[in-house]
C-alpha cells in the first residue's frame, strides 16, 4: 500500500506541472520571474567546480599515498593512505549529488560509490588478474567501497593486512587491482572535471528554461533523488530495513572501516542543506539557490516559509544522526530503533522537496519511487 501511494503522490505532482507552458517558466498561475541564471552562476562557480575540484585534489593525494603503499606495503604506509582515502569519500558526499553533464554520460556515481562492495567480485578480478573496471558486472567492485575492503576488510587485523600485500602468494595481484581501483576514481573525476571546466559550465548556466531537459529542472530532480535515496535510503533506510524484513547491518557505508558510517552520512546531509541554501563550498558565502526561490515565490506551507520549515526539518534530521554510534552496523546490532527514528525525520523532509518545493518552483519530478516507502 506504501508504494502504490508513493507513486500516486508523484502521478499527483507530474500533473500538476505539466499544466503550464513548460518552456515558458513565467506562465501559470504564478507567475516566475525568478532569475535562473544567476542561482545556476551560483551553482556552478561557487559550489558544484569547487567541489570537483577539492574532490580531484582529494584522489591526487589518494593516489600519491596508494603509490608509496604499493612500493611499500608497512603499517605506516596503510594509515596514511586510509586517512587519505577517507578525507576524499567525505568530499565525495559532496560530489555525488550532481549526476549531470559527463557524470551522467560516464555513470560516474556507478563506478564511485556502489555498496556494499561485492568480495566475491573483488577477490575474482584480484585472482584472475584480468578485468574491466569500466564493466557495469564490476559496479560493486570498483570505488570507495572495494578500497575501503582493500584496506580494512581483507585481513582481521593491519599486520594481516600488510602480510596481503607482501607475504601472500597472490601480493602482487592485490597491489596491482587497490592501484587500478584508485587510478581508475581520479581519472573519472579528472574527466568530469575537465568538462565543467571546458564545455559544460557554459551550457549548463544558460540552460534557464522550464523544461525538463534545462539546468534547473534537471538539476532539482537530481538533488531531490540523491536525497530520497543516496542519503535517506541508502545511508538509514536499507542498512535499518525500512524496506525489508530485517535489519541488513552489512549494507551500511564503509562497511570495513565500521567507524565512519555516521561522519559519511553527517557530511551528506550538510551537502545538502548548504546546497538548498545556496552556500558555497567550503565558504560562508551564501548566493541564489533553493531557499531564494522559494522565498521568491512567497511560497508558504501550513501558514510558516517552506524554506523555513525544510532547513528545519534538516536540523531535525542532523540531531537524530548526531544520536547515532560511530558505527551504524554497531548501532543496529544494538538498538535499531535509533537508525529507524532518524530515518523518519529525514522521511519528512522529501515531502517537503519532492512535493510542495517542486509544485512551487513548476518542476516535474522525473523519477518513480519505486522503495515502498
Amino acid at each position: 500500500m506504501k508504494k502504490i501511494i508513493s507513486v500516486l503522490v508523484v502521478l499527483i505532482v507530474v500533473a500538476a506541472c505539466s499544466s503550464s507552458d513548460d518552456n515558458n517558466p513565467g506562465s501559470g498561475n504564478n507567475p516566475d520571474n525568478f532569475n535562473r541564471q544567476s542561482m545556476l552562476n551560483n551553482w556552478a562557480d561557487n559550489i558544484i567546480i569547487p567541489v570537483f575540484e577539492d574532490l580531484n585534489g582529494k584522489l591526487q593525494n589518494l593516489v600519491d599515498a596508494k603509490d608509496v603503499f604499493v612500493a611499500v606495503p608497512n603499517a605506516s604506509n596503510l594509515n596514511t593512505l586510509r586517512t587519505s582515502w577517507l578525507n576524499a569519500y567525505k568530499v565525495w558526499q559532496y560530489a555525488e549529488m550532481f549526476n549531470i553533464g559527463n557524470a551522467e554520460a560516464i555513470n560516474y556515481y556507478s563506478q564511485m560509490n556502489i555498496y556494499p562492495a561485492s568480495v566475491t567480485e573483488i577477490e575474482a578480478n584480484i585472482t584472475s588478474g584480468t578485468y574491466n573496471l569500466a564493466h557495469p558486472n564490476n559496479q560493486d567492485a570498483v570505488g570507495f567501497p572495494a578500497v575501503d575492503y582493500l584496506l580494512y576488510g581483507v585481513a582481521n587485523s593491519d599486520m594481516e593486512i600488510v602480510a596481503v600485500y607482501t607475504t601472500n602468494t597472490n601480493a602482487e595481484n592485490y597491489k596491482v587491482y587497490l592501484s587500478d581501483l584508485v587510478d581508475q576514481m581520479k581519472n573519472l573525476t579528472q574527466s568530469v572535471l575537465n568538462d565543467w571546466t571546458t564545455v559544460y559550465r557554459g551550457q549548463f548556466i544558460n540552460s534557464t528554461a522550464n523544461t525538463a531537459t534545462s539546468s534547473t529542472n534537471k538539476l532539482t530532480n537530481d538533488f531531490i533523488f540523491y536525497y530520497e535515496k543516496g542519503l535517506r535510503a541508502n545511508k538509514i533506510g536499507i542498512p535499518a530495513g525500512i524496506f525489508s524484513t530485517d535489519p541488513l547491518s552489512d549494507k551500511v557505508e564503509a562497511f570495513y572501516n565500521s567507524n565512519v558510517s555516521k561522519v559519511l552520512a553527517l557530511e551528506a546531509l550538510n551537502a545538502v542543506q548548504d546546497f538548498f541554501n545556496g552556500k558555497a563550498y567550503n565558504s560562508s558565502s551564501i548566493d541564489n539557490s533553493f531557499k531564494d526561490y522559494l522565498q521568491y515565490l512567497n511560497t508558504m506551507k501550513n501558514g510558516e516559509d517552506l524554506d523555513v520549515l525544510i532547513n528545519n526539518q534538516f536540523n531535525l534530521a542532523r540531531t537524530k544522526i548526531q544520536d547515532l554510534n560511530t558505527s551504524f552496523t554497531q548501532q543496529i546490532n544494538t538498538d535499531n530503533s535509533k537508525m529507524t527514528e532518524a530515518y523518519d525525520e529525514l522521511q519528512k523532509a522529501v515531502i517537503l522537496l519532492k512535493v510542495d518545493m517542486v509544485q512551487a518552483m513548476n518542476i516535474s519530478v522525473d523519477y518513480v519511487d519505486a522503495d515502498g516507502d
